[in-house]
């Protein structure tokens, strides 16, 4: 391989790259199984099962963020927020009780996603170099 095919095949990559077409693709598969990961999770820890928090959980659109690709999970359930942080158990008059810890859903489902994409992105990041040329 010449010096000057080497640099037509990573320009050719660079601009796959930069159109991002399988990147985003890659990401949106990955932000499902984070979405899975976190509903499992909510699944398991919140106790009270009336179905609006599960099913708040969503997957947004693979977007450009500081020059990056990115894909969220988020949930849509108004009071998601105080199952994630916790909140002061009130009584109808207003009196404080008590705190109730939260439960920490989607930090614990980040925390358990990172090794298993970082090794889906090694995966996909080879790939991508074996289907351009590269071995």
């Amino acid at each position: 391989m010449s010096l000057d095919q080497l640099s037509k095949d990573l320009l050719k990559l660079a601009n796959g790259i930069k159109d991002g077409k399988e990147t985003k693709k890659f990401l949106k598969k990955e932000g499902v199984k984070l979405k899975n990961k976190t509903i499992s999770i909510a699944k398991s820890r919140v106790k009270k099962k009336t179905g609006n928090y599960i099913k708040g959980i969503k997957l947004g659109k693979v977007y450009e963020y500081q020059g990056a690709y990115a894909c969220r999970t988020y949930s849509t359930a108004p009071h998601a927020h105080l199952i994630e942080y916790g909140h002061n158990v009130v009584d109808r008059v207003g009196g404080k009780h008590e705190f109730k810890d939260g439960y920490s859903v989607f930090l614990s489902a980040k925390k358990d996603f990172e090794k298993e994409f970082e090794s889906d992105t090694e995966k996909f990041l080879d790939d991508l170099l074996m289907n351009n040329g590269f071995k």
